[in-house]
């Protein structure tokens, strides 16, 4: 009653272990395909924790840039805008990890609450009135009449035209993940069990037990079986292809360094800005929200402080840059060396121990040759 191990001399096998090797040989083949996946998900997963790291490093450094500049320069308003800036940069933070959200809405939603703060700190220092209702006209007014000028979308395209590739190469590194997962759990059909068994298993059932299979006939085998995991060989050199470019576009200039360690200088000329146009933004304030209540003998707001580079240990941030582009190279050098993982997977199962290479003698499904 045999269905795979079919033959003409005496057998050992029943129909019962012919079952067991075909789970035998199901199991076996997904953790071979996870042994070959390993080293290369590991160097993915490496990759994608040092990005992660090194990035929410270079985050917390121009955080706290940031935040020196209002406690150094414009400390009337340094405690309120603490949260507005922890927003702005857990949303650039979001935005690299693939959120749906824009560069664009995070800086200005940074500069609408801001904006409050430059004039009735900065401004007009004398307003003790500043209701919720005042507050929001304040926010809405500010996409009108512009106060910051046009450091605000400066920042914007600086900042969207260097976190591009970071975000695209954080979503790239998870595709390469989710693929190898898939492939490694990748079913085998009931032929395909079928034809593992008679190559691995049916020679046991003539007592052959140290038989192994022929070199070509475990390669037409392990093809047939994986010809759907090996038909992502196109789209994986192009994943290859894809990666190589979005780690050069980071790795070429210090474009996101540059960016991010800038923010603060550009919020502080755009805070400028808007004190050296104070009269003129006040007069269309007062039509469009109305007055506020003021002290008596309004305070000057001739409070224009000019603010140097917020002192910080560069020099660790620097070498942080540097070891993160080698890291770089090493990964996409071995990223390319895997350009043919899924063109050649039948050769590697079929490498090693499961077959015979320095015997006269194998296993060709029916026969010792």
């Amino acid at each position: 009653d045999l269905q795979i191990c079919q033959h003409r001399a005496p057998t050992c096998c029943t129909k019962k272990m012919e079952e067991s090797y075909q789970a035998a040989v199901r199991r076996e083949r997904t953790q071979s395909i996870q042994a070959l996946n390993f080293e290369l998900k590991y160097m993915i997963v490496g990759h994608i924790t040092a990005f992660q790291e090194a990035f929410e490093s270079l985050l917390r450094f121009a955080e706290n840039r940031t935040s020196s500049l209002f406690e150094t320069a414009y400390r009337p308003m340094a405690k309120e805008a603490a949260e507005p800036v922890k927003e702005l940069f857990t949303d650039i933070s979001l935005y690299i990890l693939g959120a749906e959200t824009t560069v664009e809405s995070a800086v200005l939603r940074f500069f609408d609450s801001l904006f409050p703060l430059v004039y009735s700190r900065l401004i007009n220092p004398g307003i003790t009135d500043l209701s919720e209702d005042y507050t929001e006209c304040l926010r809405l007014t500010r996409q009108d009449i512009n106060p910051f000028g046009h450091y605000s979308k400066n920042m914007v395209t600086e900042l969207s035209k260097s976190l591009w590739a970071s975000r695209m190469l954080s979503q790239a590194l998870s595709l390469g993940i989710e693929v190898i997962n898939t492939t490694e759990h990748a079913a085998l059909t009931k032929e395909c069990s079928k034809t593992l068994v008679k190559m691995q298993y049916c020679p046991h059932c003539q007592g052959l037990t140290l038989i192994r299979p022929c070199v070509g006939y475990c390669l037409n085998v392990m093809r047939g079986c994986l010809a759907s995991v090996s038909e992502l060989d196109a789209q994986w050199r192009e994943y290859i292809s894809t990666l190589e470019y979005l780690t050069n576009e980071m790795a070429a200039s210090h474009d996101v360094e540059i960016a991010l360690t800038g923010i603060w200088n550009s919020i502080n000329e755009a805070i400028l800005h808007a004190q050296l146009n104070g009269p003129q933004l006040s007069a269309t304030v007062d039509k469009v929200c109305g007055q506020p209540k003021q002290q008596e003998g309004n305070l000057s707001s001739d409070n224009i402080v000019p603010v140097k580079e917020a002192t910080a240990d560069t020099r660790t941030f620097v070498m942080a840059h540097a070891s993160l582009n080698n890291r770089r190279r090493e990964f996409i050098s071995y990223m390319k060396r895997s350009r043919t993982f899924y063109a050649s997977i039948a050769e590697r199962l079929c490498d090693g121990d499961l077959v015979m290479r320095d015997s006269s003698t194998c296993w060709n499904g029916e026969d010792v040759v």
